[in-house]
């Protein structure tokens, strides 16, 4: 069964927008020169924004620089008010940032309003989150002193987001840097900066000049800088394994602390007693969100034996009826295009080499006909062991099947990667849900469902995944500092 490309009936409301340029102290500021903006959807150029260079970065960081001493004097319910009114403001602009975002990603209009409705989250958590630290109690640890921690800004941060989720990726940064009394300075992914300039200019009354600043370019260029930049007290990026060791070592010379959210390659061991039809439902979902361009996505099926054929034809039937369309084309648009041109080849050049291996399509496996970056969503099946689909990160709306016989064999597959983002395991065994979530090499293991998020619990990597965590009250620790100020009370 191959889908269908739905279309959409009116012309792109957005085509011929140009940004001002970057924002920086409060304000836009004319560019010097432009890049290009696709549309995912057709492959033609349908905005332009300001392409940064080091000099912009230095402005910027400048600017953030001067507002951090004021910024970082004001109270956690001072701050805590202003994200609750950068959070209504988004809400009032609901519309426009939708729009925004599916027509800069090709995202389907549901998949743009999910994730304009968790940042909103987002912020309101961190809102209350600051008003109520967790640190140890002030007390007399040694005789006669008195101890009391203290958490601080670190100053400016330096930001580095990624094309897949421009703008809630952006929020899941700012909302703690702000929070913890940070300025900021942001680099959108050049593909898909719009949503990112629009959050700037709907705060630019609410927060005080130079606290937020945005500079769009590309990363050798914008990212690089930021990253070795002195005055940058910390550099945190979301984004590929090659993009986090370059920034890693760029940061090496200042001793600037990094925080890294990397990519993934999401094991999902399915033991033979799994509710089957569950899983297959929650997979067309899981591995199939944004169009598979997501790093916790439900990308690699591990399943047991026994079960395995029955289960590949569950996932294909779902995957069957996915609908692909661009997002004007209705709501119920489920799967957009891939989000450029150089990520459409990469993923279909990994499709084509899969079929020269012998992979099996049990469902697409190909480039879908006509203009713009779409894939057919595929599942492989009869994947060996250490296939290249199977190890790499597609990051495109494909699931690959292997086989596993029994637990301890299901656990080492599963993580011999170099990811260890995330993993879910599927099994109707209490015990064996334990045993093997706490096996699994992995910092998010959900049990009986996949990519489930909540503000309320830490996101982000071990291994070649990255450190730091984003949500969470551990993100609040990750963007700040703790002093000890010990007094001595005796007398």
């Amino acid at each position: 069964m191959t889908p269908v490309v739905h279309r959409a009936r009116t012309a792109e409301p957005l085509v011929g927008l140009t940004s001002p340029g970057r924002f920086v102290d409060g304000g836009f500021r004319a560019a010097k020169a432009l890049l290009d903006v696709v549309d995912p959807c057709s492959g033609r150029v349908f905005a332009q924004i300001g392409e940064g260079t080091s000099t912009d970065v230095d402005d910027a960081v400048a600017a953030a620089r001067a507002a951090a001493p004021h910024w970082a004097r004001t109270t956690p319910r001072q701050r805590s008010e202003l994200l609750h009114r950068i959070a209504d403001r988004l809400v009032e602009h609901t519309g426009v940032l939708t729009r925004l975002e599916s027509a800069d990603t090709g995202k389907p209009v549901a998949v743009a309003r999910d994730d304009l409705e968790q940042a909103v989250d987002t912020f309101r958590f961190m809102a209350g989150a600051v008003r109520a630290p967790t640190s140890a109690a002030a007390e007399r640890y040694a005789v006669d002193h008195l101890s009391v921690l203290h958490r601080e800004p670190l100053g400016v941060v330096g930001v580095v987001t990624p094309w897949n989720y421009p703008l809630l990726m952006a929020v899941w940064k700012i909302a703690p840097i702000l929070a913890t009394g940070n300025t900021v300075v942001l680099k959108p992914s050049e593909y898909t900066s719009l949503t990112t300039l629009k959050l700037a200019e709907l705060t630019g009354d609410l927060l005080p000049r130079g606290v937020l600043n945005v500079v769009t370019g590309t990363g050798p260029v914008v990212g690089a800088r930021l990253a070795e930049h002195p005055d940058v007290a910390m550099i945190a990026l979301t984004g590929s394994v090659a993009s986090g060791r370059a920034v890693a070592r760029a940061a090496a010379d200042s001793l600037k602390r990094v925080h890294l959210e990397l990519g993934g390659k999401a094991p999902v061991v399915v033991f033979a007693d799994a509710d089957l039809p569950a899983a297959a439902s929650a997979l067309r979902t899981a591995g199939y969100w944004n169009s598979g361009q997501e790093c916790g996505a439900a990308c690699r099926v591990l399943a047991e034996d026994s079960v395995a054929e029955e289960l590949i034809e569950l996932l294909a039937e779902q995957v069957g009826g996915l609908v692909v369309g661009e997002p004007g084309a209705g709501e119920d648009v489920e799967i957009g295009p891939l989000v450029s041109r150089a990520h459409f080849d990469r993923v279909t050049g990994y499709l084509d080499r899969a079929r020269a291996q012998g992979i099996r399509a049990a469902v697409g496996g190909a480039a879908l006909p006509g203009d713009g970056y779409f894939v057919a969503p595929t599942v492989l099946a009869d994947v060996p062991e250490g296939a290249e689909c199977a190890r790499e990160e597609i990051f495109g709306p494909v699931v690959t099947v292997e086989k596993f016989r029994g637990e301890e064999e299901a656990v080492a597959r599963a993580n011999d990667t170099q990811y260890g983002l995330a993993a879910s395991v599927w099994t109707e065994n209490a015990r064996r849900s334990h045993a093997v979530a706490a096996g699994l090499d992995a910092s998010t293991v959900w049990v009986n469902d996949h990519l489930v998020l909540a503000s309320e619990m830490p996101w982000g990597g071990f291994k070649g995944s990255g450190y730091g965590r984003d949500l969470s009250l551990y993100a609040l620790d990750d963007f700040s500092r703790t002093k000890h100020v010990m007094h001595n009370l005796g007398r």
